[in-house]
């Protein structure tokens, strides 16, 4: 290099030098800062501690110095001057090889232009006729002066001194990153002083005070700057050691004295310093100290490196290594339910209604501040104690644990709620959901699914029950089929108010963070009022969360078992209905015309005045055919939903496999091909050669899966009814009770006062409830309901005896005889006061007729009797026996077709 660049080179390198001093100087100013705020709250303890935990009746003198004496301002500027420390710290011990060269230059270039500029200066100037001083000064030269850095100087330059030339030119010598010894750096420090002193230990004015001295000021004050310099090139020669020194914080730590003091063998961690600043940042949510949450566990590296090498104590070390062990696993948990709780409430907040948002003045309160985590979770190497420990995979650990507790603590919560709370499970589940999804983006978590299924006790692949199933199945048993009614108006099941509640034992309810909820009490009161309404009735939504949850492998398992206890309900029915139809008299007419409506009444009761003494038979007849109602109007919800779940699915793949809805209804191929679109596309794909595939095979193989997934996908499309299923299923189950429900008369004629068939039972029934419905004590239908409908007229139907029923039934006649005599009356001009009194009960059998006709139209259009052995009569009165049905026309066949 010329001399230009190595001026350039020289000023490059003293910036760098006068940066590791600035540095340096830093480093040492701060650390002094904690040891005056530390020894000031030492030496002035908190007089007035005032603890959280109430049982704490007295508080040791630590505690009050260290635990109680640091407000949480403090401990936020105690963290951040700490992570300052090391993290300035840390970049400079990074840069240790970086700076080296540098640092060795610009030190030896400030000796070597001391000693061979300066200091020749003085011996021709000032020491030049002191031969004492003068010797001492040329020691000083022969020690430390690099003439190896000469050699490549111009000859020209080099006697010029030798032979006293031009004493104003300077020795001019070429920087090597060579630094001094420290035993040159002392020598040079000593022989200075004898130059200054002259041995003279008590030097009035100081050392390099001017009293009484023969040395001029000017050169006091170089040998001065020099002095002082080679003090502080020690500390830039020794370069980790310095840095270590000047950021070494483990006194925080050390609480020797006050054990002596308080006689007693350790302090509880609450009142350690370093873990009291952990504490603190991750319980104040403080964005901005987050990320230095793990710089106090510094503390600890520190005061355990002075107990090793300082101190020699083992004890000690040992003492620091038990309590960082208790700390950072202490600190794992809190950090990852800090993580956990962030993550669930982003999801939550995510997941609210936009428009409720809108609405709301306080909406800010249910978003979520930005928290830096992304860093700490991808952190791998965190030193500690001489061990390198993964933060990431702990923390990953710990999370999956978590999951799977959540996941735990829904399905605990939902076992002591009632069927009404599915909705508010599945709600919780999508924002765990969620956020797993987003957590997923920093750590590498297990599936999700596999989680659920792992918590649902549904892993194997034979396994088609699930914990939820069998929960829900238990919840409809023992509470939802007894207790709940059906208003048909809503499609909803509520929950009766006049049935007196089973006794059912469930667990009492968890208790949870509110980070299993939905992270928050702002979300968790959030989401609680949208679980409000849904949680005191059973309908749609809640049949939409229960398919989603249970999924097509579980939810065969819980309709199976809902048509075994439909099963189980009629075959406990039959002796109940055995008992009441020994109770009817042997003969039961017509209600006649010509004694109205008052009198007809008081027909119908005396004939059922033979059940008095049956009263838990009819009971629980009636609540036999209220569950199976109920168990069917509960499969015609499932019904509406699965086939818009089926439509949704159809419209997605419908397109790959080349199927489109024809005119009847049926699915017809939109292509001539034989093949679907799918298949076609990758048959394509792997036909065609192309060299930049290296693994041509696997396209064929994607081939032959399209084609299974095409065989797969449209066996799918024509799934059955679950409502149809369920009705067949029934008709099955009453084919064995068909002789003893359904008699054939024995005239050949139709059977009218003798009859005891089903329908003459649940004709009887449903007088005797309608009439309880219009008095003042507690009306059966607020204790069965629609569901007695739908369970009555669908045996009917399914017997075929829906004719019987219409022509027979009590409230139908009772109807039939109002309408006659209200017509006849308001023929007479007359006041229709014969009906007084009776009004409510007619109405009430008005709105059962309506329910029947509505029952019986859905039967119809659901499950058309075609193909059944049923019962009609000719238009003279003779009957015609296991005959073909004809059915009426269902509103689905009378919908206009396309092109029609």
């Amino acid at each position: 290099m010329d001399g230009a660049d190595v001026e350039w080179a020289k000023e490059v390198k003293g910036n760098v030098y006068d940066m590791v001093v600035e540095g340096f100087q830093l480093l040492s100013r701060w650390t002094a800062r904690i040891w005056e705020q530390c020894a000031w709250k030492f030496s002035r303890p908190c007089k007035d501690p005032v603890s959280t935990e109430s049982h704490e009746a007295s508080f040791s003198d630590y505690e009050k110095v260290v635990r109680y004496n640091y407000s949480a301002d403090e401990r936020k500027a105690l963290v951040e001057l700490v992570s300052y420390i090391k993290g300035i710290a840390s970049l400079m011990q990074k840069s240790d090889t970086l700076v080296a060269d540098a640092l060795w230059e610009t030190v030896h270039a400030e000796v070597q232009d001391f000693v061979q500029n300066t200091l020749a200066t003085m011996l021709r100037t000032t020491f030049r006729k002191k031969k004492d001083l003068s010797r001492i000064l040329s020691d000083m030269r022969t020690l430390s002066a690099d003439w190896m850095a000469n050699t490549s100087k111009p000859d020209s330059e080099m006697p010029a001194f030798q032979q006293g030339g031009e004493e104003s030119r300077a020795n001019f010598f070429y920087p090597r990153p060579v630094a001094p010894t420290a035993a040159q750096v002392h020598c040079l420090q000593y022989l200075i002083y004898e130059v200054v002193s002259g041995g003279n230990m008590r030097k009035p004015g100081g050392l390099f005070g001017n009293t009484g001295s023969d040395i001029p000021v000017n050169d006091l004050k170089q040998l001065e700057t020099f002095f002082y310099k080679l003090g502080f090139f020690l500390h830039i020669l020794d370069y980790s050691a310095t840095v270590a020194m000047l950021t070494d914080v483990g006194f925080l730590w050390f609480r020797e004295f006050y054990l002596e003091s308080s006689r007693v063998i350790q302090f509880p961690i609450e009142c350690s310093l370093p873990w009291m600043l952990v504490d603190h940042v991750i319980e104040s949510q403080n964005a901005g100290l987050l990320e230095n949450v793990l710089m106090p566990f510094d503390i600890y590296n520190d005061a355990a490196q002075q107990a090793l090498v300082v101190l020699k104590q083992r004890f000690l070390y040992d003492e620091i290594e038990a309590e960082v062990d208790n700390c950072f696993d202490i600190f794992i948990s809190k950090f990852c339910d800090a993580v956990f709780t962030y993550y669930k409430s982003w999801a939550a907040s995510e997941l609210l209604d936009p428009s409720f948002l809108f609405a709301l003045d306080i909406g800010e309160k249910f978003s979520v501040q930005p928290m830096r985590f992304s860093g700490l979770l991808k952190m791998t190497r965190v030193k500690l104690l001489g061990r390198t420990i993964n933060l990431r995979s702990l923390t990953t650990e710990r999370i999956n644990k978590v999951f799977r507790e959540n996941i735990e603590f829904l399905f605990d919560r939902f076992e002591t709620q009632d069927l009404c709370a599915i909705v508010e499970l599945e709600k919780l589940l999508e924002i765990l959901q969620l956020a797993h999804e987003l957590l997923s983006k920093d750590l590498t978590l297990d599936s999700f699914s596999l989680m659920l299924n792992e918590m649902q006790e549904n892993v194997s692949l034979v396994s088609y029950s699930s914990r939820l199933a069998s929960q829900i199945w238990t919840e409809m048993q023992n509470d939802f089929l007894p207790n709940f009614i059906l208003c048909n108006t809503t499609q909803r099941f509520v929950r009766s108010s006049k049935v007196p509640p089973a006794p059912v034992p469930k667990p009492s309810v968890p208790h949870a963070k509110p980070n299993f909820y939905c992270g928050t009490q702002d979300l968790n009161s959030a989401y609680q009022s949208y679980a409000r309404l849904h949680s005191a009735f059973f309908g749609l939504p809640h049949m939409y969360s229960t398919v989603r949850l249970l999924g097509s492998r579980s939810l065969p398992w819980l309709i199976r078992a809902l048509l075994d206890h439909l099963s189980n309900k009629i075959t406990t029915l039959e002796p109940l209905i055995t008992g009441l139809q020994d109770a009817l008299p042997k003969s039961i007419g017509l209600l006649p015309f010509d004694g109205g409506v008052a009198g007809c009444v008081r027909i119908v009761q005396d004939h059922l005045n033979c059940w008095q003494s049956k009263s838990e038979l009819k009971i629980e007849a009636l609540r036999g055919i209220k569950e199976i109602g109920s168990v069917l109007y509960w499969m015609s919800l499932l019904d509406i939903v699965l086939r818009e779940v089926d439509t949704s699915q159809f419209m997605q793949t419908a397109p790959w496999l080349g199927l489109t809805p024809g005119v009847d209804g049926q699915l017809v191929q939109f292509q001539d091909s034989e093949d679907s679109p799918i298949i076609s596309l990758f048959k394509s794909i792997a036909t065609t050669s192309n060299p930049s595939f290296s693994n041509p095979s696997s396209l064929r193989v994607l081939s032959r899966q399209a084609e299974a997934a095409d065989l797969l996908y449209k066996s799918n499309i024509n799934a059955g009814s679950v409502l149809e299923y369920s009705l067949a299923f029934t008709s099955a189950a009453l084919d064995k009770y068909c002789s003893k429900w359904s008699v054939i008369p024995k005239t050949g004629f139709v059977d009218i006062t003798t009859s005891k068939d089903f329908y003459r039972i649940y004709s009887g029934l449903q007088m005797e409830y309608l009439e309880e419905a219009v008095q003042a004590q507690p009306s059966r239908h607020g204790m069965l309901g629609d569901s007695i409908a739908w369970g009555g007229c669908t045996i009917i139907y399914l017997l075929g005896q829906q004719l019987h029923f219409e022509l027979f039934d009590f409230s139908h006649q009772v109807l039939n005889v109002a309408e006659v005599e209200v017509a006849a009356i308001a023929s007479a001009h007359k006041n229709p006061h014969i009906v007084q009194g009776l009004e409510g009960l007619l109405e009430a059998m008005k709105k059962g007729r309506r329910m029947n006709n509505h029952v019986f139209s859905m039967l119809k259009a659901r499950c058309p009797l075609e193909d059944k052995q049923a019962c009609a009569i000719r238009q003279s009165g003779a009957p015609l026996h296991r005959i073909k049905f004809d059915n009426t026309v269902s509103a689905f066949e009378t919908l206009p077709q396309k092109g029609a």
